[in-house]
């Protein structure tokens, strides 16, 4: 059964910024786009580079090993190397939790 998990505040990650997290044994890139917050797997789908640590442009993260690009707010694969999707999870704010259902 899904739950959400508290993993963050609001005001620890600012615009255009991203922040690893553990939620529930997984490593999630927590990312805040214009005050939106996504969360898709941290761990690239190529050679498990960190996502987190991505130059965030937009809705899109590229990883910082080898330059693969994904969608922050689907997990979606857009640009190789990587050769498949990341999950991503929904989030929600409780106040100023940020909340991620795993």
């Amino acid at each position: 059964m899904a739950e959400f998990v508290k993993v963050a505040k609001t005001g620890e990650i600012a615009p255009g910024e991203a922040r690893a997290v553990e939620a529930g044994g997984k490593k999630i890139a927590l990312f805040n786009v214009n005050g939106t917050f996504y969360a898709i797997d941290d761990t690239c789908t190529h050679r498990g580079g960190p996502l987190s640590e991505g130059m965030l442009m937009g809705e899109e993260v590229t990883c910082p090993w080898h330059g693969a690009i994904f969608d922050v707010t689907s997990g979606t694969v857009l640009g190789a190397p990587a050769p498949r999707d990341v999950a991503h999870y929904p989030v929600r704010i409780e106040g100023d939790d940020i909340e991620v259902e795993l």
